[in-house]
């Protein structure tokens, strides 16, 4: 019997009979009533400690690492070939930083890689948005659904397996600098981040569109004030990927860009494999600079990155 029953009971009984009433319905334990057993009560999640130990590992193969680039970063030459390269840098020195600094010519590098970076993501989320909203919009003609399986497939063609005709071709059109690296980036992030607009764009509604078409708006209205402000979050997720992707690239420059003075900073840090090689923190330096923009970069944008993934992977 629940409290409210109880106390309703004892007041049509005899006086002692709603006084003992009373008492049970006060010594009652709630959630003991016909609709309180506990059976919406929220359950407690399993932890899955196989999987925490999975991701415990995977972590410590990042940060520690990320521990040793740091450490001896900020150590001077001697302490840097000590033989221990977990111990802290006692003390601090700035040394390495600096000729890193000067040597690789990082002001340079970093422009350009930050030039290169910079054209790549703005074209690719641009070009993908826009080859994404036609293929998705019109999927019943065969055009554009071939043309959807086509760049699907060309995700799985590596650049070193065209890497020949493309340095022939960039060489022979005047491309064989910053700008070539940048288009063919570009081209070469087209196909993933086509799938993931799509997959996105699906989960748009449609009536979205049509009431911008009866106010009078065309399609490249439609496209850029109704729905392209929606695909902010998938945006954001392409936008990183191409990025590091961009950033990080050491065989495209490589291949493409003919003059060295204007070499990404990837491509920079190939100048610790062939000299100073015993200048461990010098080289440490320069691997530390040329990856913190990357870092910081995805630190601040893991939330959108996360966001337009799972938006996209469910259909609204």
């Amino acid at each position: 019997m629940s409290a409210n029953d109880a106390v309703t009971t004892a007041s049509t009984q005899s006086p002692v009979a709603a006084g003992s009433a009373a008492r049970d319905a006060a010594h009652a334990k709630p959630g003991r009533g016909k609709l309180g057993r506990g059976k919406h009560a929220p359950k407690m999640e399993r932890v899955s400690w196989s999987t925490t130990i999975l991701l415990m590992l995977a972590s410590i193969t990042v940060l520690l690492p990320l521990y040793v680039t740091i450490s001896m970063a900020f150590k001077s030459g001697s302490q840097a070939v000590d033989g221990n390269a977990f111990s802290l840098p006692n003390p601090i020195s700035f040394s390495g930083i600096v000729e890193a600094w000067n040597l690789t010519k990082f002001p340079v590098g970093a422009g350009v890689s930050l030039a290169v970076t910079a054209g790549t993501v703005a074209c690719t989320v641009v070009l993908a948005a826009c080859a994404s909203y036609a293929i998705v919009r019109n999927w019943d003609r065969k055009l554009f659904r071939y043309s959807f399986y086509y760049l699907l497939a060309a995700m799985f063609i590596p650049f070193p397996v065209v890497a020949l005709p493309q340095i022939q071709l960039t060489g022979r059109v005047h491309l064989d600098n910053p700008l070539g690296v940048m288009v063919l980036a570009t081209m070469f992030q087209l196909s993933f981040s086509i799938m993931l607009f799509t997959a996105f764009l699906r989960s748009i509604p449609e009536s979205l569109e049509e009431s911008a078409r009866i106010d009078g708006a065309s399609t490249w209205q439609t496209f850029w004030k109704i729905v392209f402000p929606l695909l902010a979050p998938m945006a954001a997720t392409v936008g990183i990927f191409a990025f590091l992707y961009a950033w990080n690239d050491f065989m495209m420059p490589s291949l493409i860009i003919s003059n060295p003075d204007l070499q990404t900073l990837p491509v920079r840090q190939n100048l610790f494999q062939n000299q100073f090689s015993n200048n461990y923190n010098v080289s440490f330096a320069s691997y530390l600079m040329a990856m913190a923009p990357a870092i910081i970069a995805y630190i601040f944008t893991q939330r959108w990155v996360m966001e337009g993934v799972t938006q996209g992977a469910v259909k609204g």
